[in-house]
């Protein structure tokens, strides 16, 4: 990233005021308006789609090409839009569940008819940065019709078309480089390639957790249908597929804890703050209690998170934690 940040102050100041917060997760945020077009030049997602929930139909997404230079901050840009865009919402960690140990975690929690009457358009839009996105928008049709209606949960996990998506309009370009896919396991087998020195091209590679340090703009994967420990059982099984979840490093809290956001993490584009479990060696702990087996290291100029108070725009405009 580079020292001054393009986007524009207002929206830093909101952003980095929730990222920075300390105590309780945010539920409960009223929804930011996105940046015009001449703020921050990002195409929404909805506009890759047509019709509504029981008749939509989804066009490909054409990918924008950036320099290197400018990958890894427009990538955070487009990702914590939408973070901004749900409502500022934070990952629900076990923690805060352990009082009652005999309720049962939910992990895709139901929202508010007229929640998803908002975001319907937007997660469907998603898709159109994978291949076969369009047939899954078919199936989700098919669930609109029933008796739920817009309020119906979405029958394919939208995680890995929010991950495509952010890579696409972040400036990935051609699949080449980041292969967006219904699947996360498509482009973290893509970047295994890539560290293996069997694709050249690709915007990253994966490593074992602990071996480079985490920057911005990287990934840090999961993996629970096998529950992957390490790289070489997922290496293993390339090519096969495997439920599994990355998140994008966005930087610090105040408190030093580790923040990424990913897509469909409980439902909707959340935050996750994540404690060491060895800082010295750089292994975070995920606040869901699953091993990271993989972690995605950005082949573009970035930087070590820090506190994002001390990030040179945060300080210009006053803010202080």
């Amino acid at each position: 990233m580079t020292a001054a940040s393009s986007l524009p102050r207002h929206w830093i100041a909101l952003a980095g005021c929730f990222l920075l917060a300390c105590g309780a997760g945010i539920t409960n945020a009223e929804p930011v308006p996105r940046l015009s077009l001449e703020q921050l030049d990002v195409t929404p997602s909805a506009n890759w789609i047509s019709g509504e929930p029981g008749n939509m139909q989804l066009s490909p997404a054409s990918c924008r090409t950036m320099p290197d230079e400018a990958i890894a901050e427009r990538i955070l840009a487009v990702a914590l839009q939408e973070w901004a865009w749900f409502g500022f919402p934070e990952f629900e960690a076990r923690s805060s569940r352990e009082s009652v140990p005999s309720e049962p975690r939910v992990r895709r929690p139901r929202v508010s008819e007229d929640e998803a009457s908002r975001i319907a358009t937007t997660i469907a839009g998603y898709w159109a940065a994978t291949p076969g996105g369009a047939w899954i928008l078919g199936r989700q049709n098919e669930r609109w019709i029933g008796p739920d209606g817009v309020g119906a949960r979405w029958r394919d996990a939208w995680s890995a078309a929010f991950i495509s998506w952010v890579l696409c309009e972040g400036g990935a370009g051609s699949p080449e480089r980041f292969r967006g896919a219904i699947a996360h396991h498509s482009y973290i087998d893509q970047a295994i390639m890539a560290a293996q020195g069997q694709l050249e091209t690709p915007l990253y590679r994966a490593y074992d957790i602990g071996l480079n340090a985490i920057q911005a703009g990287d990934m840090l994967c999961t993996g629970s249908r096998p529950e992957y420990r390490n790289l070489a059982a997922r290496k293993a099984q390339l090519g096969e597929g495997a439920r599994t979840h990355c998140d994008i490093v966005v930087g610090l809290d105040a408190n030093g804890y580790l923040v990424t956001v990913g897509g469909n993490v409980q439902s909707l584009v959340r935050i996750k703050r994540m404690p060491w479990v060895d800082r010295q060696a750089g292994i975070p702990q995920d606040p869901d209690g699953s091993p990271f087996f993989a972690h995605l290291v950005l082949q573009a100029p970035t930087t070590d998170p820090m506190p994002l108070s001390e990030l040179p725009v945060l300080q210009q405009l006053g803010y202080r934690p």
